[in-house]
């Protein structure tokens, strides 16, 4: 549990971070295309279902997973990372550039 809060702490540390230097030039039109590939990632998996739900351990797609799909987040995010489906979503929106399918 402690992991998966430093994790949330991280992840929205960064968001903020990403978000307050646009934020200063003014409105802009958010840029979808990351947040469809992300969306295509999880269905090509069979896990959109279950990331709707909160049940997706994202852990699994981070730099240090040991899995896989590894890298395919580009930050640690400890053992256990179960994000809502809206947090991911804007994670995508916001930082792009932690997704390897948004390249």
């Amino acid at each position: 549990m402690k992991r998966r809060f430093s994790s949330l702490v991280l992840i929205a540390a960064m968001a903020v971070g990403v978000t307050a230097a646009p934020a200063l030039a003014g409105p802009r039109t958010p840029d979808t295309d990351c947040l469809r590939a992300g969306q295509a990632t999880l269905r090509s998996l069979g896990a959109f279902k279950a990331a709707a739900k909160g049940q997706v351990n994202y852990a699994a797609f981070d730099i240090n997973s040991g899995t896989i799909y590894e890298g395919s987040i580009g930050v640690d995010l400890g053992d256990e990372a179960y994000l809502p489906i809206n947090e991911v979503f804007q994670l995508h929106l916001d930082s792009p550039e932690l997704f390897a399918w948004c390249d």
